[in-house]
């Protein structure tokens, strides 16, 4: 890969929850600290909430590391099917060999296997991903759990983690007892413009290289490509893939154009195009000299004219802008579309997607004037054009 190209130790941008590459920074700081709060005073039962991607998974790997030394873990991927499989599970994790299925008599093995537990000075934690598909039951289930006491300490811990669903179930019609248990609810939300920044910087920080390996626009440009914000997978994603681009390149650094060739793959490639747009023209304005410096000044009766007065010949891209304006006002996409054309900048499939919309309503309106005018004529009668053209 592009480790050694970059100078990097090891794969900065990879999807996988990894505590190394934990951004303890903002909200999640702030979340890794409640949660390391809430399970140090057991307080029992904490749910963790986020869209896809926004590292809930990293955040739990975080919070094993914190307590690996004194807790039992008891891991589930999702949630069981209902509260006796849920039962079943912990009991098996904890080394417990039932001698019935009756759910009672499982809840009573699970307590006299917690209370050995707490009283060598260890916590049981039961993590339990994707837990927005829990059914009924199952919440029914953890209530039950959290319920199982020693005094004020609680016997075990339930940490829920999953898509902002969750919420809906938590407000269910019934669902008031298990929701007055519900010790810490936090949500991982989209990280802003400043966060995803210090984020990217944070991972090849810790990946064993420099923020250089990105020029200005090529930062400006990930930046851009994320909109109002993003969360940690789609921004991995991006910055895989632009270093991916920039290696088979041959090239030391990420450019504009390796982020826009990975943010089409990913449908990010919208406002990178524009901006590199705007960077083009800006680099062929500095290009056209101006037409004062180049046009001698001739000594006549008539006093001359000032520089401030004599006007600046436009570029090539405006001359064709102001030509098109005369006779109608042309969508601003399609102005961009054909200054693009103009100062020489490769327009793709991708792109011409992103002027599709604005292109389709000029045509429409073009064919509604054709169409009226038609109607118009043929209510009239067959010396209406004439008339329209001797008016």
């Amino acid at each position: 890969m592009y480790t050694k190209h970059f100078g990097l130790n090891m794969l900065p941008f990879e999807n996988v929850p990894d505590p190394k590459f934990f951004f303890d920074q903002g909200e999640h700081a702030r979340i890794h600290n409640h949660l390391k709060d809430s399970l140090n005073a057991g307080r029992g039962l904490t749910v963790v909430t986020g869209p896809i991607g926004s590292g809930k998974t990293t955040m739990s790997q975080m919070i094993i590391a914190d307590f690996s030394d004194k807790i039992k873990l008891i891991w589930m991927a999702e949630p069981p099917e209902n509260s006796l499989n849920l039962f079943l599970v912990i009991a098996q994790e904890l080394g417990i060999t039932s001698t019935s299925t009756e759910r009672t008599f499982v809840i009573r093995d699970i307590r006299d296997a917690l209370l050995k537990i707490n009283s060598a000075g260890s916590k049981c934690l039961a993590i339990i991903d994707e837990s927005h598909l829990m059914s009924d039951d199952t919440v029914n289930g953890i209530r039950l759990l959290n319920n199982l006491e020693l005094g004020s300490a609680k016997l075990i811990q339930v940490l829920l983690l999953g898509q902002e669903e969750i919420l809906e179930i938590i407000n269910k019609p019934g669902m008031e007892s298990f929701k007055q248990r519900i010790a810490t609810l936090e949500n991982m939300g989209r990280m802003n413009a400043e966060r995803i920044r210090q984020y990217i910087n944070h991972r090849i920080q810790v990946a064993g290289g420099s923020p250089s390996i990105l020029t200005d626009a090529g930062w400006e440009s990930l930046i851009i490509a994320f909109g109002k914000g993003s969360t940690p997978r789609v921004i991995n994603s991006l910055c895989d893939k632009s270093l991916t681009a920039a290696y088979e390149r041959d090239k030391k650094v990420v450019d504009i154009d390796d982020v826009y060739e990975a943010a089409q793959g990913l449908g990010l490639q919208k406002e990178v195009f524009f901006y590199k747009l705007s960077l083009k023209q800006k680099d062929k304005d500095k290009q056209v000299p101006s037409a004062v410096e180049s046009v001698p000044v001739k000594e006549t009766k008539t006093p001359a004219k000032t520089l401030a007065e004599t006007p600046a010949k436009p570029s090539s891209a405006g001359r064709a802008l102001q030509r098109a304006d005369l006779v109608y006002k042309i969508p601003e996409s399609f102005q961009l579309y054909k200054w693009a054309e103009e100062i020489g900048l490769p327009v793709t499939v991708a792109d011409l997607k992103i002027l599709k919309v604005p292109l389709s309503i000029f045509a429409a309106s073009i064919f509604m004037l054709i169409f009226s005018i038609f109607i118009y004529c043929r209510k009239a009668g067959s010396g209406c054009l004439l008339d329209m053209i001797g008016f």
